[in-house]
């Protein structure tokens, strides 16, 4: 017969991890309603900063900046954006396994793969692995600002039109819905793969606009600009993913954690019973002895 103070203690245990389970969940709604206004703010510009560069880059020669240049050469970096902390259900795990089979694609092409992780969990589990890592950024979603993705984006920028790297890659997760999110790959180096398209059929894009100053000095200025903005806008979607993806495990946790002491407490009940049950056979029997 089970032990009525070992499960006491079990539903107590388990009540405890619920208020926790509870509690993160309603942080995770909390930082996830204001994770979800940053991003549909930020998706507009950052949409309209691609259309312009698309624009503009169909006026000009793609030699006209380094940052146009076709990345086929041998050498690529992974941007993975993952999480600082677990507790958010397959958020991780999804990325992580994007990126090792991303990698194994590549490699099976002839490319040498180096990466640059952002987010704890990312840079632990390729740490562990043979992986070479450029560089690794952590505790950036806490206070989650431009200027962070600027000087990441600026870092990434040296390495590409130094020559080190001749494609650099990016995988975040994209925020849909509270239950849904996607893990998605881009092309962050060389810009804008609809430049490259478009520029092939001069004029047709740009339609009858005069730019002053000249196309080539705003894609100058442009061009690592919308590296900076497709990067920040990566983040953005990725810390909302993050909480969305929280709060929906939190939620199951908690469920669990009820139906969990629901079965204990039935447990509890019927242990508690049979117990009676037996001293009051030992009591009628003992009477019955004294008769």
């Amino acid at each position: 017969m089970p032990n009525l103070q070992h499960i006491r203690r079990r539903i107590g245990s388990v009540k405890n991890t619920q208020k926790i389970t509870k509690a993160m969940k309603l942080v995770s709604a909390a930082k996830l309603r204001r994770a979800q206004a940053r991003i549909l703010a930020a998706r507009p510009y950052a949409e309209q900063m691609a259309a312009l560069i698309a624009q503009v880059g169909s006026r000009v020669n793609l030699t006209a900046h380094p940052l146009l240049r076709r990345g086929d050469g041998p050498t690529v970096e992974i941007v993975v954006i993952s999480a600082d902390r677990g507790l958010c259900g397959s958020f991780n795990a999804q990325v992580l396994r994007q990126t090792l089979e991303l990698a194994r694609q590549l490699e099976a092409q002839g490319k040498t793969i180096s990466l640059t992780t952002i987010g704890r969990k990312s840079r632990d589990f390729f740490r562990r692995r043979s992986y070479r890592l450029t560089k690794s950024w952590v505790q950036l979603f806490d206070r989650l600002q431009f200027d962070q993705a600027l000087l990441i984006a600026r870092e990434l920028i040296d390495l590409f039109t130094s020559g080190q790297r001749d494609d650099i890659r990016l995988i975040y997760t994209e925020f849909r819905s509270v239950a849904s999110q996607r893990v998605t790959v881009d092309t962050l180096l060389p810009v804008g793969q609809s430049v490259a398209r478009t520029a092939t059929q001069p004029g047709e894009a740009g339609g009858a606009y005069l730019y002053e100053p000249s196309e080539e000095e705003l894609l100058a200025d442009l061009l690592p600009r919308s590296v900076a903005v497709h990067l920040f806008r990566a983040l953005l979607e990725s810390a909302a993913s993050e909480q969305g993806a929280r709060m929906m495990a939190m939620d199951s946790a908690s469920r669990n954690a009820g139906q969990m002491i629901n079965r204990l407490t039935l447990v509890y009940n019927k242990t508690r019973q049979a117990a009676i049950t037996k001293e009051l056979m030992d009591i009628l029997g003992g009477a019955e002895v004294l008769r």
